[in-house]
């Protein structure tokens, strides 16, 4: 496998630190509102990363966290009179729907903030006692310039940061440097917990390398994954209290995905052009709206369009169609199914393997689905080639984790299908049209 790592700024070949296992982190979402379709993104792009290992028999240990603790989320607890817990638990049982609806594998672990405090105040002590971080009225913050390293994934050095290049730096007497970030923030505003410093809640920055570091060994991982507005200063600030606790980067390989945008426009609240993923998988389909985020390279931007979902529901309508066709043959001529695969199967996750080409992969499938048409219309059929063409198709849908209904059928249903054949043989259009009434009324046509 090759991937593109964004600390390198290449595409490199795939060497996991223990030789059968992956271990990946994909930073997860902040709970105070439902998944919007960008949110979508990296978790079905990461879901196919993840498939295509375990199909190439590699256990991966997968982790994504929910950040319970943050002002965002305090905010809309207040808005709405209720605990921010409450909020929070709401948000995360809708996070955990969407990955169920989209036939997603849930990580193997998704830690939280709130049952991740002791270790997140343990590792900031640690930080201030070794001299790359200090506290100020009940603040504490990382000294930045401390890390040499510091821009490497970003490509954002210090001294621009220091001249203002960039806004994501903000002026804070109490900072003994502007580009200092906040480890802890002394809070009486909503939830807080006791610390060395203060009652308060952490900074943003601190809780997935604590997590990393509290789930793997040495706090070092294979892949680090997130959207790419994430690289800074998320990431970067990640990266940072990493070099200062065990003098290494968290992950040997940095994946990001690209945004989303709506009709060529950036999604935004103020635009009103947010989409919610609760809202759009049940209009598109699940395989409609998959196929969708991985019909443009993760590390290109989307741009969501009802031409691209026209363009795309036909082609999964494709794939639909020739699986109840090629089912329903198979069933009513009592045709065992196949073990062996095309190599088509082979291309398909050979494409995944470089970098994830979803688009190629796809492409894949789509001609796994030609084939089994060109097969079918034949006049003389090719059972065991049908059959083996037919459980290529499966396994591919399978490692992209789309979920296509196949109607397993009753003797009733046989028989059923059977005399409608036989009456259209007789030509005895008027019982044809009965029966094939009673076909389609049972989701067999």
């Amino acid at each position: 496998m090759k991937l593109f790592n964004s600390m390198t700024n290449k595409k490199e070949e795939f060497i996991p630190i223990k030789e059968d296992e992956v271990s990946i982190y994909v930073c997860g979402p902040t709970v105070y509102n439902h998944a919007h379709i960008g949110n979508t993104r990296p978790l079905i792009i990461f879901d196919v990363l993840r498939r295509v290992l375990e199909y190439r028999g590699k256990k991966v240990i997968f982790v994504s966290n929910f950040t319970d603790v943050d002002d965002k989320i305090i905010k809309a607890a207040k808005a709405e009179g209720i605990d921010e817990r409450v909020l929070a638990q709401r948000y995360i049982d809708a996070y955990n729907a969407v990955r169920d609806e989209l036939n997603l594998l849930h990580p193997t672990y998704t830690p939280r903030v709130t049952d991740t405090m002791d270790q997140i105040i343990a590792f900031i002590d640690d930080l201030v006692k070794n001299g790359f971080a200090y506290e100020k009225d009940g603040d504490v913050y990382f000294r930045v310039e401390k890390i040499e390293e510091y821009g490497h994934l970003s490509g954002i050095r210090i001294e621009d940061l220091l001249n203002g290049a960039s806004n994501r730096v903000e002026e804070n007497g109490k900072k003994e440097s502007p580009v200092d970030f906040a480890l802890w923030k002394k809070t009486d505003d909503g939830i807080q917990f006791d610390s060395p410093w203060s009652k308060g809640r952490p900074g943003w920055h601190t809780e997935c390398v604590v997590m990393i570091n509290d789930l793997f060994e040495g706090g070092k991982i294979d892949i680090h994954g997130g959207g790419q507005d994430l690289k800074f200063p998320h990431h970067e600030n990640e990266i940072a209290q990493s070099m200062a606790c065990h003098h290494h980067p968290i992950a040997n390989y940095w994946v990001h995905n690209q945004m989303i945008n709506i009709d060529n426009a950036k999604m935004s609240k103020s635009l009103g052009n947010v989409m919610w993923a609760k809202d759009l998988i049940p209009k598109l389909g699940i395989n409609v709206y998959k196929w969708v985020m991985m019909s443009t390279h993760y590390r290109n931007p989307l741009n969501y369009t009802e031409d691209l979902v026209s363009n795309v529901r036909k082609e999964v309508d494709k794939v639909s169609s020739v699986i109840k066709q090629i089912s329903l043959w198979m069933q009513v001529n009592h045709i065992d199914p196949s073990s062996q695969c095309d190599p088509l199967l082979e291309e398909m996750v050979e494409a995944l393997e470089d970098d994830l080409n979803t688009s190629l992969a796809l492409s894949k499938v789509l001609e796994a689905v030609k084939g089994l048409n060109q097969l079918y219309r034949q006049k003389e059929k090719d059972a065991d080639a049908i059959a083996k063409l037919y459980h290529t198709l499966l396994m591919m849908l399978e490692v992209f984790g789309f979920k296509f209904e196949i109607k397993t059928l009753t003797d009733k249903d046989i028989d059923l299908y059977q005399q409608w054949q036989n009456s259209k043989a007789i030509k005895d259009f008027e019982k044809a049209d009965s029966l094939r009434s009673q076909l389609i009324e049972r989701g067999i046509l």
